[in-house]
């Protein structure tokens, strides 16, 4: 190898080589492999993690709440890197939502709340108290 220069936009590796045997030179780029997140969600079916679908989520939850969208976006960084750093590849769906609300519960709680009704399937308004019992206590 003779020279390595990670590319303009910062995805690959562009390598100058020789051949050892002729000394052509060539050039060669390393790109890397990203494996896929896979979502397993409550009805068994599989889907890949799509951010924008925790983002939507999100926002939803923190509509007409004093959040910045920088919140917003730092809280998803947050669930995709925690993601990224579990060494399974496949993942159950309450992982990924019990990630957003630790997260979201340190930003807004109205908007926690918000989020743990819909993500839980609040039935009744017994349920809400309880969570919202268990979110004073803290």
């Amino acid at each position: 190898m003779i020279d390595s220069r990670v590319s303009t936009e910062g995805v690959s590796i562009r390598r100058r080589r020789e051949c050892l045997n002729c000394s052509k030179r060539f050039t060669t780029f390393e790109h890397i492999e990203e494996i896929p997140i896979i979502v397993i969600k409550k009805n068994g079916a599989r889907e890949v993690f799509s951010r924008k679908k925790v983002k939507d989520g999100v926002m939803r939850a923190c509509e007409k709440r004093p959040v910045a969208l920088d919140q917003i976006d730092g809280l998803v960084d947050f669930v995709e890197d925690a993601l990224e750093k579990m060494q399974n590849r496949e993942i159950e769906s309450p992982v990924i939502g019990e990630l957003v609300m630790k997260k979201l519960q340190e930003i807004d709680a109205v908007a926690y709340v918000r989020f743990a009704s819909v993500y839980r399937q609040f039935k009744d308004v017994s349920q809400f108290m309880q969570e919202l019992s268990g979110l004073l206590k803290k």
